[in-house]
């Protein structure tokens, strides 16, 4: 661990780490542009939209389309924002190692461990989903069966090499993407052809505003709807997690963000535009998702049932990503002084198998959870709540190490050739806009309780934090880090 000592935090530089300097197995660049592309896919899409859109329509009523393009619109600055921050420096293996070395040792720490925390309470609500989904498609089948099988067909995808992981993430995407789009097709079958419902509704874009226009709840309706929305966008991070393991990152990461705000009109606000047309908003069942409810109004049984593996597969989906960004999150702690050692370790095949099995045994909540909810969609929204505050903490964390990045590194930032638009204003309006998430969290009782959940553990952090900041390794790394920002504001005076 000593070898850390001058760890990437000190080195704002952006050449590439050379790999002939360390004796220690390093992460294999493995993903390449078509499982990055995809991975940014899967991520966009999470479960969310499947199983919790359904609750949000019966909260905004049509105004979900433009709670969906307001988050979209928001999130793609902080993506443009982590893109830039990993581009300045190779080394960075993920957004905890830019926000340890941009803010200080005491952000990588709360950074990572609140990311690892918030993929491991998203696990346990893709576990509720998987078993809940299970139920449908096999009645009868104990709760306990899925929940106990789902994390361990996850290691078995996760411990060979990280192509594997990508390759079976790309199908998962794949499958998520055809589903979507073949919604999109059957509903524009039925606007087209005037579909009557059994219970007399004909489809057609009117029904999007002609019972209570876009608004039929009032703004008070609109604010609530961003409660389960925030949710179906967590993981759309996730590339930043796989930076180190990105085959040619300065093409492929780009790539990658630039083609989200698509990728939110398209699947997103598409698939609900047609949903609402076919089946007007007030019908949509808020506890079972609206993609099986449209398949079955279309009288295509067949293709429900495929619907459910569909959204059973996003689920898994949903947590294969995340027992892959727990574990090199976790990795990167241990290597940085902020986790065991034993989970700094790489296999043969050069994965963090230690760190995977370790965030693995905590999706078992799952069978606690799913025990002593009422029901499926109640334990997912509790669940989802408190996932959401967790995850725009890590966006926030994101945001704020930005404006410090240009603050302290403007050379970077000027030598940039994925600069952020907006660089001087839109990190505060999105920071702003989070401000206004928790405001909205905050108006109903099953998600308020994230907002208690949440400070617990941040209390819990800021105690292991206290302890952790006493030992050598983390003294040396703070002494380095208050070095070069007394280098910086010199710099800087002098300059004046």
């Amino acid at each position: 661990m000593s070898e850390r000592t001058t760890s990437i935090s000190v080195q704002p530089s952006t050449e590439r780490a050379d790999p002939g300097q360390s004796r220690e197995p390093h992460l294999a660049r493995g993903l390449g542009n078509r499982h990055i592309q995809l991975l940014a896919i899967g991520g966009a899409i999470g479960t969310g939209l499947f199983m919790g859109s359904g609750k949000t329509i019966s909260l905004a009523g049509p105004s979900v389309i433009f709670v969906y393009m307001i988050i979209g619109f928001m999130l793609f600055f902080v993506m443009r924002a982590m893109g830039e921050i990993l581009l300045s420096n190779l080394n960075y293996k993920s957004f905890s190692d830019f926000a340890g070395d941009i803010l200080g040792p005491w952000a990588g720490f709360f950074t990572g461990w609140s990311y690892w925390f918030f993929w491991v309470v998203t696990g346990v609500a893709d576990i509720v989903a998987i078993a809940g989904y299970v139920d449908k498609l096999a009645p009868g089948t104990p709760l306990w069966i899925p929940a106990l099988i789902t994390p361990v067909v996850l290691i078995l995808l996760n411990l060979p090499t990280v192509k594997a992981f990508g390759e079976a993430e790309f199908w998962f995407a794949i499958i998520k993407v055809v589903a979507i789009l073949a919604l999109i097709a059957t509903g524009v079958v039925m606007i087209a052809t005037n579909f009557t419902s059994p219970s007399g509704a004909v489809a057609n874009l009117a029904n999007m505003w002609n019972d209570g226009g876009m608004f039929p709840h009032g703004m008070f309706g609109f604010i609530l709807g961003f409660q389960i929305a925030i949710f179906a966008f967590a993981g759309i991070e996730l590339v930043g997690t796989a930076a180190a393991e990105t085959k040619d990152p300065e093409k492929n990461l780009p790539r990658a963000i630039n083609s989200i705000p698509i990728r939110v009109l398209l699947f997103y606000v598409g698939a609900l535009v047609v949903i609402m047309a076919v089946n007007p908003w007030r019908s949509i069942d808020p506890a079972s998702s609206p993609f099986i409810g449209m398949f079955t109004l279309a009288g295509l049984g067949i293709a429900a049932i495929v619907i459910n593996l569909v959204v059973l597969t996003s689920a898994a989906s949903s947590a294969n990503s995340g027992i892959y960004s727990t574990s090199r999150m976790v990795y990167g702690l241990a290597q940085d002084g902020n986790a065991p050692k034993a989970f700094g370790k790489l296999s043969s095949r050069k994965v963090p198998q230690n760190a995977l099995l370790f965030s693995c045994i905590f999706l078992l909540a799952g069978l606690v959870l799913l025990y002593a909810g009422d029901s499926v969609i109640g334990a997912f929204t509790i669940v989802t709540s408190v996932a959401s505050v967790l995850t725009m903490f890590v966006w926030s964390m994101i945001l704020i190490s930005y404006i410090v990045f240009r603050r302290r590194r403007p050379e970077l930032h000027e030598a940039s050739a994925f600069k952020m638009p907006g660089s001087a204003f839109m990190p505060h309006v999105v920071l702003a806009f989070f401000v206004f998430m928790l405001v909205a969290l905050a108006q109903a009782e099953d998600t308020r309780l994230a907002l208690v959940v949440a400070p617990v553990w941040f209390l819990l952090l800021g105690a292991a934090w206290y302890f952790n900041r006493q030992t050598p390794l983390q003294q040396a790394r703070i002494e380095e880090w208050k070095a070069e920002g007394s280098s910086v504001s010199a710099a800087a005076g002098a300059n004046s």
